[in-house]
């Protein structure tokens, strides 16, 4: 079979630097296509981040027989424009759609455009899929996949048990005509790697931990360092939801590391609580390369830490930053913007930036994600579609999708002013604002 695998391209605004500085290789569809190819399968690639104006080109000049999708909420639309396109161009052509969204909420995806939808881990069911199809037989009954059963979408069984060390490498092969162009801002070509699946915190604004459960797998060490001996670029993101939790395997995955004689420039994810647990491990991962850490830091005061279930102090955060400079780190912060934000709440987030010096800043508004707690029902969105289902164009954690404190235009004139100070000058800080100090808040009154 000749199979397509498509990365959408969202709807985003140029005016908030498009993809904000990044644009990481598709290691989700990498896998896939690693599976389709165990099994003989012709695979391409697609990235329309990078490639817009030639889905029809390549439809009609590839003529797949099954065109995968992957989408977070913020794809859902352009998702099912590709599958309608599909429909238009090569109606006898089968189309899957997976990922995040399809996880939580598969039905927005059960339409007329829409063969097959996957939830969970996606490489078990599309090998089945694959099988099936080349059998000559049907869909029904494969663990995790949805498919259309008398003009039904009918859920074949709960996915299967996961394996993280059954999973086969990414095909990075497939993408290498794209692969010079993968960036995270000064990093560039950029690699990625998953040493481990999941994460066991519980935080509120958080989807992550709920795709796995709640678990946390880890993969051999063997096989990460064979995998990471096999990455040509020079910088490598590892992206792991939270890859310090257990500081005697990343020791040793250090160490095992540094005698493959491997030297990257490494990116990875750190929680502040790990890092002040793990001090010696981060400092064996300077050692072999590990230059910067990306810190969900998320609040700057205590009411918002609690809120968020982030389990970690105001303290304890401005320890990490110093720890992280000792260890020569830098860190990459990424800030949830709540959406209680007064206007003298942003311009305490400032002074704290400022303050301790952050280089890298990066920032997210608290946004009621598919799986997370903050989206038990869709009472509390304000942004709808013309079906009354949330607007999930909007669902980029760069909108607020719920109410404000601030009037709408005066909360996104704020929160945009905050790319405009930090966006042009990374490590440059004004002198006239005054250090940074938690001032008291009225309680919120609506």
């Amino acid at each position: 079979m000749r199979i397509l695998l498509i990365w959408p391209l969202a709807r985003l605004e140029p005016e908030w630097n498009a993809d904000l500085g990044a644009i990481s290789e598709p290691l989700c569809l990498e896998y896939l296509a690693a599976v389709a190819a165990e099994d003989a399968h012709e695979v391409r690639i697609l990235d329309l981040r990078l490639h817009p104006d030639e889905l029809d080109a390549t439809l009609t000049g590839y003529q797949p027989d099954l065109v995968g999708v992957t989408a977070y909420s913020m794809h859902v639309s352009a998702a099912l424009a590709s599958c309608r396109r599909v429909r238009e161009l090569l109606p006898r052509a089968r189309t899957v759609i997976g990922g995040h969204h399809a996880t939580f909420l598969p039905e927005d995806f059960f339409t007329g455009a829409v063969d097959y939808v996957v939830s969970g881990e996606g490489t078990g069911p599309f090998r089945r899929l694959l099988r099936r199809l080349t059998e000559g037989g049907d869909a029904q009954g494969i663990p995790g996949l949805w498919s259309r059963v008398a003009g039904r979408f009918t859920l074949g069984g709960e996915e299967e048990p996961f394996e993280v060390d059954g999973l086969p490498l990414p095909d990075r092969s497939i993408t290498a005509s794209d692969r010079s162009r993968y960036f995270i801002d000064w990093m560039r070509p950029v690699a990625l790697l998953r040493s481990t699946v999941g994460c066991p915190f519980r935080c509120n604004f958080c989807s992550l931990w709920q795709l796995m459960g709640g678990r946390y797998y880890m993969r051999s060490i063997d096989a990460v360092v064979a995998e990471l001996a096999g990455i040509e670029e020079e910088f490598v993101f590892l992206v792991d939801d939270e890859a310090f939790i257990h500081g005697p395997r990343m020791r040793e995955l250090a160490a095992a590391i540094a005698a493959a004689g491997i030297r990257k420039r490494m990116f990875a994810y750190c929680r502040i609580d790990s890092l002040l647990r793990n001090r010696k491990v981060l400092a064996a991962w300077r050692e072999i390369g590990l230059e910067r850490i990306f810190v969900g830091i998320d609040a700057i005061t205590e009411k918002d830490l609690a809120g968020y279930r982030k389990k970690v102090k105001v303290p304890q955060i401005e320890e990490g930053l110093r720890a992280a400079d000792e260890l020569g780190i830098e860190i990459f912060a990424q800030f949830v913007v709540n959406t209680d934000y007064r206007r003298e709440d942003f311009r305490q987030l400032v002074r704290f930036i400022e303050h301790h010096r952050i280089r890298y800043p990066t920032f997210t508004v608290l946004t009621p994600l598919p799986g997370t707690e903050l989206l038990a029902t869709f009472d509390d969105v304000l942004v709808r579609g013309p079906d009354g289902r949330p607007d999930w164009d909007a669902f980029d954690c760069q909108h607020a999708v719920t109410r404000t404190r601030l009037p709408p235009e005066e909360f996104h004139a704020e929160y945009r002013k905050l790319y405009r100070i930090f966006r042009d000058r990374p490590g440059e800080f004004r002198a006239q604002h005054e250090l940074w100090r938690p001032r008291p808040r009225k309680v919120s009154t609506w």
